[in-house]
């Protein structure tokens, strides 16, 4: 149970992530559909980075307030880094 919360932690803070960055640098934005889609696999991707390596595990069927918080940052901060990354390449390829 607590894997599952921690999973969906992860990819809406993604996507909440993915519409952040996009926000921040319109340049890279590729719109709010492509922003949120990215965010959510990004936000995937961090999230079980981070938990891969100890932070934001999950021990047992509850969650304590630390590993929230990781899996938030890791998810947000995933989400908003894929999608720069791909609307630099994208911005690249464009020109």
């Amino acid at each position: 149970m607590g894997s599952t919360v921690a999973l969906i932690i992860q990819l809406v803070s993604g996507a909440l992530g993915g519409n952040l960055a996009g926000g921040l640098f319109k340049k890279l934005s590729l719109g709010a559909v492509l922003n949120s889609i990215l965010g959510i696999v990004g936000g995937g991707l961090g999230g079980q980075l981070l938990n891969s390596v100890g932070f934001g595990d999950v021990g047992g069927p509850s969650m304590d307030f630390g590993s929230v918080i990781a899996n938030i940052l890791g998810g947000g901060v995933g989400g908003g880094i894929l999608m720069a990354i791909i609307g630099a390449i994208k911005k690249a390829l464009s020109k």
